[in-house]
């Protein structure tokens, strides 16, 4: 399943930062995609303002015990970051901002931080170099090709997953029953078709 959190609650700001997002950890046999996840400590709350210099620092300080607790847990615990560069984020941007398809994937705070660039750079490099172990490593996926960075992700993160194969006999579809056999093709005259647009 994918989670993605929104802003914290009143209740939620006052708990351990990581809390909220351990109740959504995996049983055996469950995947859990975080669409957003505890680095956003690491990342926009830190660039935009919305947690103190103490909050982050202790945030990178705290973050490589806390995963390796839950990687010694049994849980396979696997941080991807998707790397683009400045002029493909600007370029998909654009194709946003001309699409009225597409427009309302960006919000005021995508804009805002398109503008710091570099800030986010920093604090990516900071997030690497503290949280980057080698109980809980970070993959980068190179993202400019969005297509290629979706396949050698999910080859990537398949190569880590221990399991067995399991063969099983072939399937066979058999023979269809003709008995009652008719034109059973569907016609437009009293139905409700969708226009064929493309």
């Amino acid at each position: 399943r994918v989670v993605a959190l929104p802003s914290p609650s009143e209740r939620e700001k006052t708990q351990m930062y990581i809390q909220r997002y351990m109740q959504h950890f995996p049983a055996a046999g469950e995947i859990v995609i975080f669409d957003r996840s505890w680095y956003n400590r690491a990342g926009v709350e830190h660039v935009m303002g919305f947690c103190t210099e103490e909050e982050y620092t202790r945030f990178l300080e705290i973050v490589p015990f806390v995963e390796k607790t839950i990687v010694e847990s049994g849980i396979l615990l696997v941080k991807y970051w998707l790397d683009t560069t400045m002029e493909v984020q600007e370029a998909r941007f654009k194709e946003r901002i001309e699409d009225p398809r597409k427009l309302w994937k960006l919000s005021p705070m995508d804009i805002e931080s398109y503008q710091r660039w570099y800030d986010y750079s920093r604090a990516r490099d900071a997030m690497l170099a503290a949280t980057d172990t080698q109980d809980a490593p970070w993959y980068i996926v190179p993202a400019n090709d969005k297509k290629r960075a979706r396949l050698n992700c999910i080859t990537h993160f398949l190569s880590l997953i221990p399991y067995k194969d399991v063969t099983g006999g072939k399937v066979k579809l058999g023979k269809r029953h003709l008995d009652g056999q008719y034109d059973d093709s569907l016609t437009p005259e009293g139905r409700n078709f969708i226009p064929q647009v493309f």
